[in-house]
């Protein structure tokens, strides 16, 4: 297992299960000595991580996670060393809290026109914030006895091919972009979101490219241009031959290499923190990151 992870979410994440403190806690536990906490279009977590690692001598990189639109694509890019107090990254963060609280309702009844039957005060009684995702839909839908009876569901129960992580699955498999119950909610471009965490201090670089991407490997020459300054190659969600593909791709464009699992929690019980089919401890990635950040102070 590794010794860093540099993409993981906290409770401040819609989809995130532990506060900052309580993350940093069980990355003690696994014996990080460095990560990052980068939820979903907010930095509000990151201070108290901050503080948190401290104590517990973990070195922690104030980070985010933005989605953002690039070739009508949905692409996460992750910011490391950004400003956290910025301003406009709270406006992001209530941009797109607002629309998905507006579109709940409409992914609730798309589903429900699938032939799941989804109870709407059960789920917004586990939401955050009144925005029920396909994470939440899941968790409220899986729990009924009855979905045994239901074939749309059983991949997701004990045993099913998708039940390795049942609610992320369910929300990529129904909810996310291009399923039946995708809802369009409007980000940032690609473009803005790079030159945002450029413009705070921050390093851009393109999260999990095997899941984004979507084995278009060409759009990689038009996203360096943009900006981005590394590629998050080793992923919880890569083949190990992914990860070998992306580590060359980034040393092909002279990138930075990163690494992080994507820990939630519960929604994805099988992904670890530290885990993502690196084979060294990762402090040299760390060594990396940092360096060039101090190059871009100098």
């Amino acid at each position: 297992m590794s010794k860093v992870d540099f993409h993981m979410h906290s409770s401040y994440s819609h989809d995130g299960d532990y506060t900052p403190e309580e993350l940093l806690r069980l990355a003690h536990k696994e014996g990080l000595r460095a990560m990052a906490v980068t939820d979903h279009n907010s930095t509000r977590g990151v201070g108290e991580a901050i503080h948190a690692g401290q104590s517990l001598n973990i070195e922690v990189v104030p980070a985010t996670e933005l989605d953002c639109l690039y070739n009508g694509i949905i692409f996460h890019v992750l910011g490391y060393y950004i400003d956290h107090t910025y301003k406009e990254y709270y406006k992001i963060e209530k941009y797109v809290l607002e629309q998905e609280i507006a579109v709940s309702r409409q992914r609730v009844e798309l589903i429900r026109k699938l032939g799941i039957e989804v109870d709407m005060d059960e789920a917004l009684s586990i939401s955050k914030d009144g925005s029920i995702s396909g994470e939440v839909i899941a968790e409220v839908v899986l729990k009924k006895p009855e979905s045994y009876e239901n074939p749309l569901l059983r991949p997701y129960l004990p045993g099913g091919h998708r039940s390795d992580n049942p609610y992320v699955n369910f929300h990529w498999d129904y909810c996310s972009q291009g399923k039946p119950a995708y809802v369009h909610i409007q980000y940032i471009s690609m473009k803005e979101a790079i030159s945002l965490i450029t413009a705070t201090g921050g390093i851009p670089v393109l999260a999990h490219p095997g899941i984004n991407l979507k084995g278009r490997t060409e759009l990689l020459k038009d996203i360096v241009g943009m900006g981005i300054r590394g590629i998050e190659a080793y992923s919880s969600y890569h083949t190990q031959e992914q990860n070998i593909f992306f580590d060359k791709k980034a040393k092909e464009y002279n990138l930075l290499i990163t690494c992080g699992s994507d820990f939630h929690g519960k929604i994805k019980p099988a992904v670890f923190m530290g885990r993502f089919g690196l084979e060294q401890d990762g402090l040299d990635i760390f060594r990396a990151l940092k360096e060039f950040k101090l190059n871009k102070l100098a």
